[in-house]
């Protein structure tokens, strides 16, 4: 029986991939520090581990104790805005916690290493993103994202390690933390709307993005082990059709059967269109068919509403604070 390590595993694509490679029939330790997931994400089958990545020493004494096949590297504070502000919060766990593990990885001999990272190592590439865009980030987030890509492959040269990337983008549903106003904007305008506050969208809610519901990306994420086609290989993955914020606000909305104002704040420093091809993944894991907007919002929905509002916990360990949205700044 395989032995996996899902880092991130109490957070919200996390908690979807343990529950996919339990069903698969691995054993799963979930390491999680609780940053921005929850006890309850995690699947009881699963061991829990309270820890984080950028802990050296946990690492080594898990790898020694259960002697993993696989690792599965979800955990990273994924607030690609917010990451301008806090640039060494941001390394150190996005980049030096990975670090950390592909350390253990190496010498535990895994066999495979897979790991998320994002379309923001493209930055404003050419549409759709491809595989073969050569990667010019434009956040810190991102820049932390591509390092890790670029060490995989050249850890992968060094010593063997197999590894799987993909670049999952806007990916919502159930799980996803709505009380983290910095990130995941389906989430957010569901808070607000159960909230019975205004939706906000920076800027004139034009920009673009392929809104990807987690059914559609965590079965691919857990199965690619099994996959040797996929080994050492970029993924994007993720819906194919794109949306304005704009419309996004419009569909949520219908799917809560709720309705509130929009709230317009100025622009951000933001990639203006964003979404990516995905033939090679269709390809390789024989994905056919996506959830509609419509469909995969209206399953997140139903659990929203089951699960709450939550109140937006302020982040405080703010490094700079010229140019921050003044939103960010509000209790």
């Amino acid at each position: 029986m395989a032995v996996s390590l899902v880092t991130g595993g109490a957070g919200f694509i996390g908690a979807h991939v343990t529950n996919e490679l339990i069903i698969m029939g691995h054993t799963v330790v979930v390491l999680d520090d609780l940053s921005g997931g929850f006890i309850d994400n995690v699947n009881p089958k699963a061991v829990f581990v309270e820890g984080s990545v950028t802990d050296h020493q946990l690492l080594e004494d898990l790898f020694n104790q259960y002697k993993f096949d696989y690792v599965y590297h979800l955990a990273a504070y994924a607030a690609e805005g917010l990451s301008h502000f806090i640039k060494r919060f941001n390394y150190n766990n996005n980049l030096i916690g990975s670090i950390n593990l592909i350390n253990e990885a190496v010498k535990h001999k895994i066999k495979c290493f897979v790991f998320t990272s994002s379309i923001a190592v493209y930055g404003k590439g050419q549409l759709p993103m491809k595989e073969s865009t050569v990667p010019m980030p434009e956040d810190p987030y991102g820049i932390s994202k591509f390092a890790v890509e670029l060490d995989l492959q050249c850890t992968h040269e060094m010593f063997g390690l197999n590894y799987v990337i993909f670049r999952p983008h806007n990916v919502y549903g159930e799980y996803q933390n709505l009380g983290d106003k910095y990130r995941n904007v389906v989430g957010i305008f569901m808070n607000q709307l159960m909230q019975s506050l205004p939706l906000t969208i920076f800027g004139d809610g034009s920009q673009t993005r392929a809104f990807s519901y987690i059914g559609d990306v965590a079965p691919y994420i857990a199965k690619c082990v099994d996959v040797p086609a996929s080994y050492n290989q970029v993924f994007n993955i993720g819906a194919d059709k794109e949306f304005t914020v704009n419309e996004l606000a419009t569909t949520v909305s219908e799917v809560m059967g709720l309705t509130s104002d929009i709230r317009y704040l100025d622009a951000r420093n933001e990639v203006q269109h964003a979404y990516a091809d995905h033939e090679k993944a269709h390809r390789a894991f024989n994905i056919t068919s996506n959830y509609s907007l419509n469909d995969g919002l209206a399953k997140m929905a139903e659990w929203a509403k089951t699960a709450g509002s939550r109140k937006s916990q302020k982040f405080d360990n703010i490094e700079i604070t010229e140019k921050l949205p003044k939103i960010w700044l509000e209790d």
